[in-house]
């Protein structure tokens, strides 16, 4: 799920940064910096949308640069169980399928893929219906429901099921 909150970071900046771009050249490396990583708390940092507001700058000793507490608007994504998502398959193997949706790695195990679909290996491994009209393979789309997430400091893992009404396969590439 994706949510717009205010977050605080201290942002270091070299002294041949300063002078009237001094603003532009603190959210440009606020930008750099926190864009596209993850907390645990919060999930992953997808845009900063707005600048709060920029503290006074305190001189680090020795060194010369500078620190700001900077308050900045952004939109984050973080997974929760429960909820259904879309997702790109990425590795199809016999203990079940690896698929993305954007930054969130999800682990579909065999046991929650339905009963009558079977693994098949071979030059493009997949898991096909007994009859043959639906495949899981790589790159093809799929609608999954996350039945658990596992936070680290700067990573959110989560499991996921396709055992469920209206989940599955929506958009296969190698059928059309």
């Amino acid at each position: 799920m994706f949510f717009h909150i205010v977050l605080e970071r201290n942002m270091q900046l070299h002294p041949r940064f300063f002078g009237r771009n001094l603003r532009e050249n603190l959210v440009s490396k606020l930008m750099k910096d926190v864009e596209g990583t993850c907390s645990g708390r919060h999930g992953f940092v997808v845009a900063i949308t707005g600048i709060e507001s920029i503290g006074k700058g305190l001189i680090r000793d020795g060194t010369g640069f500078v620190t700001f507490p900077i308050k900045y608007q952004c939109v984050v994504f973080r997974p929760f169980k429960g909820e259904i998502l879309e997702a790109v398959v990425t590795l199809v193997n016999k203990m079940g399928f690896f698929a993305e949706a954007g930054p969130v790695q999800i682990f579909v195990s065999k046991h929650l893929i339905p009963d009558d679909m079977e693994f098949q290996a071979g030059d493009m491994p997949n898991y096909t219906t007994s009859d043959g009209s639906v495949k899981i393979q790589k790159e093809c789309e799929v609608r999954l429901k996350i039945i658990g997430t596992r936070v680290d400091a700067t990573e959110i893992f989560c499991v996921g099921t396709i055992k469920d009404d209206f989940l599955g396969v929506i958009n296969d590439p190698a059928a059309g």
